[in-house]
């Protein structure tokens, strides 16, 4: 069934177009790698797939509908975005963990938590550190996890791994599998070629702004 679908999108900045035309149909359970040359518009390409931007052509739905139509914080939570460069906030780390807990009025579970700290490979000592005080790729572990803390329909990741070092990167890959089989659907912008084929049912490439090949991997 299809989740998310392109329709004839094209995206424009300055009058310079980024993407141009593109029509693709993103399957429940997807798990798709996204390649290409630098400045081939594969963040662009994510952004628009919740609506961080808005395609100046074209139609997106998620689910049937236009993803115009959703409220933008409601959207977010079913497909939720990681960022290459983490946005941490507030003081302590503690901080970011509860704040999904906080937009959907829930009570912070403690256990769900400590559960991603075990998966992450992370000393629960961390849960009280100061937001300053982590390195790079701590930083992007406690992002990832604060995505994570509720499992979204759609995850979006954009070359979550590249603060990190082989040991850690192949946790994180790890748990987006586990995380995938257990039914959210991944979209993963990367540059590790191995990374790329590894677990992905699909490899999309983009070049130039356009779909240069959707090549399925892995049938299910």
């Amino acid at each position: 069934m299809s989740i998310l679908e392109f329709s004839n999108v094209s995206f424009s900045n300055d009058g310079k177009s980024i993407l141009k035309n593109l029509n693709i149909h993103i399957e429940s359970g997807d798990y798709i790698s996204i390649v290409g040359p630098s400045g081939s518009g594969k963040s662009t390409f994510l952004k628009l797939c919740n609506n961080l931007i808005s395609p100046s052509e074209g139609n997106i739905s998620f689910n049937n509908k236009n993803i115009s139509e959703y409220n933008p914080i409601e959207l977010r939570k079913e497909i939720a975005y990681c960022f290459q460069m983490p946005h941490l906030f507030g003081n302590t780390v503690m901080d970011n963990l509860s704040f999904p807990f906080k937009i959907r009025n829930k009570k912070v579970d403690m256990d769900r938590i400590k559960y991603l700290f075990s998966l992450f490979s992370m000393d629960e000592e961390f849960i009280d550190e100061k937001v300053l005080n982590l390195s790079g790729g701590e930083k992007q572990r406690i992002a990832l996890m604060r995505t994570l803390m509720f499992a979204p329909e759609i995850l979006l990741l954009d070359e979550v791994t590249s603060a990190l070092d082989s040991e850690n990167t192949l946790i994180v890959e790890n748990i987006i599998n586990k995380l995938n089989s257990e039914g959210s659907t991944v979209l993963w912008v990367t540059h590790n070629k191995e990374q790329s084929t590894k677990y992905a049912n699909k490899l999309l490439t983009l070049e130039n702004g356009e779909i240069k090949s959707l090549e399925v991997l892995k049938n299910e």
